[in-house]
């Protein structure tokens, strides 16, 4: 395998893309063993990286960055700051998403951006992206290999696609919803000012 791919680190581009020039600080709730961390660090002077799983951080810590790596509840710790970006990928599922999305709103400064790439329980509505998931992984996989992550994982996630989207776009306002093929969906959202 040329590099490490999984249904999660193929929608980084997702939350890079969405990185605004002017961020000075972002957080990475769920950072893991740092990958995307270290991602946004070429973007952003200043990352902070949070996760419960003492194991993957510090398996994030030995990269010898200059990142803070915090073994924390994002739902509790005291941050001395607000933050210009805040991403959370494969993360929220594993919280109350009504709370997590709250607190996050609360930690990100007014004209600030957050993007969430998230994993939910399909409906039977759902079939046609399943089907097109599918394939797409099938052909990911015979392409580039697999990384199975060293990080816990919590399966079913408790809010379907449609429940999701209804949270987001009522703790959010203005939010962007979007559904993937990977079995993922994404929320960008800039705090107003």
């Amino acid at each position: 395998m040329r590099e490490r791919w999984n249904h999660n680190i193929h929608y980084h581009p997702v939350v890079l893309s969405a990185v605004p020039a002017s961020a000075r600080t972002a957080l990475d709730v769920g950072c893991g063993e740092g990958m995307l961390a270290r991602a946004l660090r070429a973007r952003v002077p200043a990352v902070t990286g949070i996760d419960l799983d003492r194991p993957s951080v510090e398996l994030a810590r030995q990269s010898g960055d200059d990142i803070s790596y915090l073994v924390a509840d994002v739902l509790e710790h005291e941050f001395p700051s607000s933050f210009d970006f805040i991403s959370s990928v494969a993360t929220l599922h594993h919280m109350d998403a009504r709370a997590a999305l709250t607190r996050f709103r609360s930690l990100l400064r007014p004209g600030g951006t957050m993007v969430i790439v998230g994993c939910a329980r399909s409906e039977a509505r759902d079939l046609p992206y399943e089907l097109a998931g599918l394939v797409a992984d099938r052909v990911h996989r015979r392409v580039k290999g697999y990384w199975n992550h060293p990080s816990p994982t919590c399966w079913p996630p408790p809010e379907t696609y449609s429940s999701m989207r209804r949270l987001a776009t009522d703790l959010l306002p203005g939010v962007e919803y979007r559904r993937h093929v990977l079995w993922r969906y994404s929320l960008t959202w800039r705090k107003p000012r």
